[in-house]
């Protein structure tokens, strides 16, 4: 994996057979106007200045390894946690919103449009449109506005106008088709500020750029800690955001196993879970060819997660690509260990996750069982302030899981 960024993606955004732009002829030269901008400044020095004054002082970064003494001592192994928790607005989303709102304000983009499914990124795009003074629309999908109620008050509060989705399952897929409808109607004066590592070219390089502190952070914070390299390194993978950028600090480390946690939901049927590596075949979607959970006839099949920022039908083309080629090994995980993962983290170590994040500590506590001489990194990509509700309402506090 050497060389690995220069050579990925290439010219026309893709990750081997992955990735690409396929969308309508307008919005593909509106797609290599974001392209050459990017490339234009992304590596200046004024704009890597600015984000790393953002980061320091706004964000509050670098964010910490924790590592989990209790959960360790009771499963084996050592298990740390890269805590993007406490990353400013509660989540990695904010790592690359911020870069993506100050390339559209760079490019005169007049408003910003966004997709949210548990509503991290969201909130994290109103917290960057509110810092940069753009306005801010947000798509969501009304199951998920009925899940993520508090981070639908936050982004509101931030003064971004968030659109209920009412149409299909009314969850994340929903809400990309809507904000895409709504870009292609002004793409000039507008930008759809991608909230993962997927739709057409330059996004899933562009989430990817900004989120790579997460895991160039992680390297060097557990070299400091503990003199060595971790044995493993895991992250939940929905459209894969905060795994993409996890990884990419360790992807050159061959020894360092990488493991995609997805989520297996309710079970292996069709309908019952959003695996799409496990489950899934290579299509089209939201102008982009990756792996894709769909019907005979092409067509996106329904998803199910607890976690609303993980119910998507597809996953990143990175990440498609780097299962093929063995580097990751993505990983299902269904709702009940998620859960019990949340409940634990929570009375072991005083730190509630994210579902989404839960899935990825489900997968430590399974890896560190059995590897009990083994280290193991957790992304932590978001903080479950967002979920009691949800959580309490529908699992009570754990007692039957």
């Amino acid at each position: 994996m050497r060389n690995y960024f220069k050579r990925y993606p290439d010219e026309n955004g893709f990750f081997g057979q992955y990735g690409g732009a396929f969308v309508p002829d307008n919005l593909k030269v509106e797609m290599q106007k974001i392209a050459e901008a990017y490339f234009r400044i992304s590596k200046t020095h004024d704009f890597v200045s600015e984000l790393r004054r953002i980061r320091k002082h706004f964000q509050g970064r670098p964010t910490p390894m924790y590592y989990c003494r209790n959960l360790s001592d009771k499963h084996g192994g050592r298990i740390y946690l890269k805590r993007e928790d406490l990353n400013h607005s509660g989540a990695h989303k904010l790592n690359h919103c911020m870069g993506e709102v100050m390339l559209a304000k760079y490019m005169g983009k007049k408003r910003v449009i966004a997709e949210t499914g548990a509503g991290q990124h969201g909130v994290a795009m109103a917290t960057a449109a509110a810092y940069f003074g753009l306005p801010c629309d947000v798509y969501m999908g009304e199951v998920d506005i009925a899940k993520q109620h508090p981070n639908v008050l936050r982004m509101k509060i931030l003064g971004a106008n968030v659109i209920p989705v009412t149409h299909g399952q009314k969850t994340l897929k929903e809400a990309v088709d809507a904000a895409f409808e709504a870009y292609l109607k002004d793409p000039e004066n507008t930008m759809y500020c991608i909230g993962s590592v997927v739709g057409p070219h330059p996004f899933p390089m562009m989430v990817r750029d900004f989120q790579k502190i997460v895991g160039i952070e992680s390297r060097e914070q557990f070299l400091e800690m503990t003199g060595e390299l971790p044995d493993a390194v895991t992250a939940c993978v929905g459209g894969g955001s905060n795994a993409m950028g996890m990884f990419c600090g360790f992807l050159e480390d061959e020894d360092v196993k990488l493991y995609g946690a997805e989520p297996l939901g309710r079970g292996s049927q069709p309908g019952d879970h959003a695996a799409t590596v496990a489950y899934g075949k290579p299509g089209y979607l939201h102008g982009f060819y990756s792996y894709t959970l769909q019907n005979d006839d092409g067509s996106p099949m329904p998803v199910y997660s607890c976690a609303s920022g993980l119910d998507y039908q597809s996953v990143g083309p990175e990440h498609a690509m780097l299962h093929d080629k063995g580097r990751v090994d993505y990983v299902p995980v269904d709702d009940k260990d998620a859960l019990k993962a949340f409940f634990e983290l929570a009375r072991l170590e005083g730190i509630i996750p994210a579902i989404e994040s839960a899935h990825a500590v489900a997968y430590a506590i399974r890896y560190a069982k059995e590897h009990p001489h083994g280290s193991i990194i957790a992304c932590l990509s978001g903080r479950g302030d967002k979920d009691i509700d949800y959580v309490y309402e529908h699992f009570g506090l754990g007692e039957n899981l």
